[in-house]
């Protein structure tokens, strides 16, 4: 895995789509995570940007994942709880089912060769349209890279 590269990438994305005024994300997390992998290899928070996620809720997280039961099943990330409403090849939309936001809050994760980008948004269409291109780009520069 190429370390080095993974950060460039992150960094140069994370300034330009997370966490700041006028950006399509309020918060974004980057996890290792390879489903092929052997069961005592655990997944870990590679980056986090505009959240601070604890090794408990990753693991909860992560085996949310792994149970593969997303239409019927919630999942929980810092405060709030989501529940998928689309799934799609490599990743799925949730939305936040305890915001006190008018517009919501919704959720973006999608799966890569050796990660899982989670990505945060205030808002509802228009903003997840915007977090979409913003994770698309993200995964785009990884699958450049192979990673």
């Amino acid at each position: 895995m190429e370390w080095g590269l993974v950060h460039k990438v992150w960094e140069k994305w994370a300034s330009n789509n997370v966490a700041s005024s006028g950006e399509p994300l309020k918060a974004a997390l980057l996890i290792n995570y390879d489903p092929t992998g052997p069961s005592r290899l655990l997944s870990t928070i590679a980056k986090q940007e505009g959240i601070k996620v604890n090794p408990i809720e990753l693991s909860q997280f992560v085996d949310f994942i792994k149970r593969d039961k997303l239409q019927s099943e919630t999942f929980i990330i810092g405060p709030n709880q989501y529940l998928v409403t689309s799934i799609h090849e490599n990743w799925f939309c949730a939305r936040c089912m305890n915001t006190s936001k008018p517009a919501g809050e919704g959720a973006i994760i999608m799966q890569t060769a050796a990660f899982l980008l989670v990505a945060l948004y205030d808002g509802s269409i228009g903003s997840a349209s915007r977090a979409m291109v913003a994770v698309d780009q993200f995964a785009w520069q990884l699958g450049r890279k192979n990673l």
